[in-house]
Formats: C-alpha cells, sequence, structure tokens
C-alpha cells in the first residue's frame, strides 16, 4: 500500500489512462488523423424515447444516453474500441495523494452557443446535479467529493421515494470543489481514489452553460451543449436531429453533417429499414435477425460485433413496493429454474453467454462463476428452495418494456420458471422504454422486471457500485447491505491488488442475498446500410459516430 504517492495524468501520443500506484499515470488524447473533410450528408440511427430531457446529470439510461453522449463532452472521452479514457475537455488531471485532484482545462473549448468552457462550467454543473432537491437520478455519481453529504438530508438513502427540499438540506454546494482560476479546479475526495479519473468520462460529469440554471426543464427540451453534435430539433415520438458542431475542438472530428435518432416502437420495423436501406445505423440487431445467421444473408458484410460490458438481470421490486419476493430463497429458487443455456442458444442463437456473476466479462476484476450453483439450472433444487421459502401465491409477472425486443426471452423465462416451479409467470408488456423507467425509478413497479446494466465508465466498480450500493443511483431493488456498502467503500481507496480482493468478497454477498438474478452476458451484433462505412460498436453498445463515414 502507498503512503504518499505522486500520481498525475498528462497528455501523450496515446492518451490511455493507467492508474498505478507510486509512478506517474499517464491519460491523454488520442492523436488521429485529420478528417477527410465532412460533406453535406445525414444518417439516421434506430433510436428509442428518452425518459427525461436531454441533460446529463437526469440521463442514466440508454434511450437518452445515446444522445447525450453525442451532444455533451466530458474532461475525458472513452476509447471506441478499448474503453480506455482519454483526455478530451481535460489537458490535466493531477494528483499527488490520490485524494486531492487539479483538473486543468484544455483552453479554447466552448459551448454550442459560444459561450467558454470553463472551471465554474464543471463545478456548477456538479454541485446542481449533488443538489438532492434537483431531484438528479445521477446525483449518487458524485458522493466521493468532500462535503456531498451536505447537500443530501440526514439519513437520505437515495431512493426516490419522497421529494426533497431545500430545508432539509444544509449547503448548496460541495466543500471539496473550489475554483483556482479559469481554467484549473480541485476536487477534493472523502478518501483517496486513484480511479477517479476513469470516472470523469460519464454523462453526470458533463459541464452546463450559465442558460441551463435559467430553466433546467426547458433546456432539457433544447440542450446547449459541448461535444461533436449540436441539437436541431425533438420530435416527441418521433426523431431526436442533432447536427455536427464545427466548433468541436476534440482531436477526432465528426466526417457526417447531421445525424437523426429515429423513435422505433418495434425492433422488427427498425431491422426493416435497414434492409431497404432506409435506416443506416442499427446498434443491436433484433433476435429474429440472428435466428440461423439470417442477418449475414439480409445483411453481407454490412454488421459489426462487439463484446459489450453490459449483464442481462431480473430485478426484483423493493420490499416497500411489493414484499412477495422478500425471502431470498424464493429469489435463489427463481434463478435455478431458468434454463440459460438453452435461452440463449434458441432464442439469441449464440449472441448471449449465460452470467455466472454480476460483473461483466472485459472489465479488470471480472471473476467467473461467482454465482456458483445459483445461476446454475438445477429443477430439483429450485423446487426445494421454492418450498422452503413457502411457494408463492398468485401469478409471478416479468415485465418488460414493449418497445425493445424482449418479448421472446421474457415469455421463455417465465416458460422455464412456470415448468420448474409450478407456479403460473406471465410477462407484463409496458410500453416504451420512457414508460417502463418511469414506473421503476418512481418505485411504482411490482413483480419483477427486467434490466440490463451496461458499465457507465470502465471498472468493475461500475457493475457493483451504482447498482447495489445502498441509494445508488442504479439500485433499482432498493437492495442495502451494511457489510456489502462497506466493502465497496474500502475498495476505492486500496492498492488494486487488494481492491480487487475487495470487490470479488463484496460480489460474493450478493450470491446470498439475490437482490437480482443474472442472466447472460451481451455480444453486441450492429447492422448498418450501403450508405455508411467504417461502423464502430463501442463496449458500451453505441454507435460510435466519430468514427462513421459516407461512402
Amino acid at each position: 500500500m502507498c503512503a504518499l504517492v505522486e500520481v498525475h495524468v498528462r497528455r501523450s501520443a496515446r492518451g490511455v489512462v493507467q492508474v498505478a500506484c507510486g509512478v506517474a499515470l499517464m491519460l491523454a488524447a488520442c492523436g488521429t488523423d485529420e478528417p477527410t473533410g465532412g460533406r453535406a450528408d445525414a444518417i439516421t440511427v434506430r433510436g428509442c424515447k428518452p425518459e427525461n430531457p436531454l441533460v446529463p446529470s437526469m440521463t442514466m439510461e440508454s434511450c437518452g444516453g445515446q444522445v447525450v453522449d453525442q451532444l455533451f463532452s466530458k474532461l475525458v472521452r472513452y476509447d471506441p474500441d478499448t474503453a480506455e479514457p482519454e483526455y478530451e475537455i481535460a489537458e490535466s488531471i493531477e494528483s499527488t495523494d490520490n485524494q486531492t485532484w487539479t483538473v486543468t482545462l484544455e483552453d479554447g473549448w466552448t459551448f454550442h452557443n459560444g459561450d467558454p468552457i470553463t472551471a465554474q462550467s464543471f463545478v456548477d454543473a456538479w454541485n446542481w446535479a449533488a443538489y438532492a432537491p434537483n431531484g438528479s437520478p445521477n446525483s449518487h455519481f458524485f458522493r466521493r467529493i468532500e462535503g456531498y453529504q451536505d447537500l443530501q438530508p440526514e439519513g437520505e438513502n437515495g431512493s426516490g421515494e419522497r421529494a426533497i427540499t431545500p430545508d432539509m438540506v444544509a449547503s448548496t454546494e460541495m466543500s471539496g470543489l473550489r475554483i483556482v482560476d479559469e481554467l484549473t479546479f480541485t476536487v477534493t475526495l472523502s478518501q483517496p481514489e486513484a480511479s477517479f479519473p476513469k470516472r470523469v468520462g460519464y454523462a453526470a460529469f458533463a459541464p452546463l452553460p450559465d442558460e441551463f440554471y435559467e430553466d433546467p426543464e426547458r433546456f432539457g427540451e433544447n440542450p446547449i451543449g459541448s461535444g461533436p453534435f449540436e441539437f436541431v430539433e425533438w420530435i416527441r415520438n418521433s426523431e431526436i436531429k442533432l447536427r455536427r458542431y464545427d466548433g468541436y475542438q476534440g482531436d477526432t472530428e465528426p466526417q457526417i453533417d447531421e445525424v437523426t435518432f429515429r423513435i422505433y416502437q418495434d425492433e422488427g420495423a427498425a431491422y426493416s429499414d435497414l434492409q431497404a436501406d432506409n435506416l443506416d445505423l442499427v446498434p443491436q440487431l433484433p433476435t429474429s435477425a440472428l435466428a440461423d445467421d439470417a442477418y449475414r444473408d439480409d445483411l453481407g458484410e454490412r454488421y459489426v460485433e462487439k463484446e459489450a460490458l453490459a449483464v442481462s438481470t431480473i430485478s426484483f421490486p423493493p420490499e416497500s413496493v411489493d414484499d412477495s419476493y422478500a425471502d431470498p430463497r424464493l429469489r435463489q429458487a427463481i434463478s435455478m429454474a431458468i434454463d440459460r443455456e438453452t435461452i440463449t442458444e434458441s432464442i439469441f442463437h449464440g449472441s448471449r453467454e449465460p452470467a455466472t456473476g454480476w460483473v461483466a466479462p472485459g472489465v479488470a476484476g471480472y471473476e467467473p462463476g461467482v454465482c456458483g450453483d445459483n445461476c446454475t439450472y438445477d429443477p430439483e433444487r429450485a423446487r426445494e428452495l421454492f418450498d422452503e421459502a413457502g411457494g408463492y401465491d398468485g401469478t409471478m409477472t416479468l415485465s418488460y418494456n414493449s418497445d425493445g425486443d424482449n418479448k421472446p426471452w421474457v415469455d421463455a423465462v417465465c416458460n422455464s420458471i412456470k415448468n420448474t416451479l409450478g407456479v403460473d409467470c406471465v410477462g407484463v408488456p409496458v410500453a416504451d422504454f420512457s414508460t417502463f423507467r418511469s414506473q421503476i425509478n418512481n418505485r411504482e413497479m411490482t413483480g419483477m422486471f427486467r434490466n440490463l446494466w451496461q458499465a457507465d465508465y470502465p471498472s468493475i466498480e461500475s457493475f457493483l457500485a451504482e447498482v447495489y450500493v445502498t441509494g445508488a443511483s442504479g439500485n433499482d431493488t432498493g437492495y442495502s447491505n451494511p457489510e456489502f456498502d462497506e466493502l465497496i467503500k474500502d475498495a476505492a481507496s486500496l492498492p488494486e491488488e487488494q481492491a480487487m480482493a475487495a470487490y470479488h468478497e463484496a460480489e460474493s454477498l450478493l450470491v446470498d442475498d439475490m437482490p437480482s438474478v443474472p442472466l447472460w452476458y451481451t455480444t453486441t451484433i450492429a447492422g448498418y446500410s450501403t450508405k455508411v462505412d467504417n461502423v464502430k460498436i463501442t463496449p458500451f453498445q453505441t454507435i460510435d459516430l466519430l468514427s462513421v463515414v459516407i461512402k
């Protein structure tokens, strides 16, 4: 373990963040070839309905996230191939003790309205997001900054079950944020954490212009960002249109002039449009296209595959909403009743791999087999646990958003549960992803519901801390285990080897508690039209629009 170490980041040719103890830490922007020159061309991408207005700290789901990531730049951007962070707006992020970090911005960056991006742009945005009365779903991401608790009600668990008013908090600003000059600010954490520079590429850490604070809700309908694309219009339930921002200061400039995210209610319709060249990019092909590798005949070589930093699960409702799944033995029985092998082959045709834990492969610290017998199809043991838990009265339900490609696998999972446990189980469709997520976040969702967690940043921490720590932004189940919380807190401040041991110990606690059921890991298979080329899928299951070119 290091006592006082020099840990800093510096711009270099490759620009990869490396976390080390006792040595220089380098993080920099990736040098790329100059753009070949944009043509007046537009492309279309399969989109879906965002849950919230397009504000970075209000967006924690993929429908809005894929748009927000194009609109807003952050201190770092993740490499589309490796997910390693590279400098974007930051010129350097330095620390000598891993606790107080000095952030220096590169000069010349502007918002889409021409206003300069300064240290104040970051500090104000982070304070707004952390201030509990503002109701930011991503507030929890700032919990490691000194003074965060002063912006939260005493004893608040972050569940979102009640409104928080200004009189319930002690401050509007975190004491750990301090402006040094126009392009420099410091961030003091509540404890040393070497991984801090990796986290700040997540959307919640984006800067915001002064105009945002005049009317945040209106801003979210017509956002002023800082990214490679600027906002044009949002036609509800139809499309979101962006255009290239010519003032973008990033090392890699967009090669397309306009991108429209078309909001589809049906995966099949989007795929048909792709085949007809009426849609240019589909980030995830529907399961119907995967059967017998049909997409290879349909698209030829116009597809790309990428292992995703994601894990699909079945989540259980918080006990305060629905206590019928409160017994861990019942949750374990449900998990053992699911024939993952058969479902991944028959429904997903090998594009999914049965999950054996709550952390996806591809991140440092991933350990296979953590879930053990609890994630193994075992009808006999499942029935034993089911009986020990007292069975289940009534019909089990498994909710899902019907504008996604979910019905086939939901029906298959319910049939497996029904056939194994002898209890009725039915899928319950919800109109669209926005409504589905709103019901979950508002603690209105009863019964089981589908979930998919993709890493917000490339770390094992993202899979555990942001989903299962008490009050975490992604904690949809209301799970709370003080021992788990303490292990996660300790892991963040430990050297890598000890940190991984703590993360593994924390994940092992989920085996007995079973707050969710791991289902499968994902290989993303995307398709594209004859119009575009150089299509890349990031490890976060999104299209890298900075790579796409017009043929």
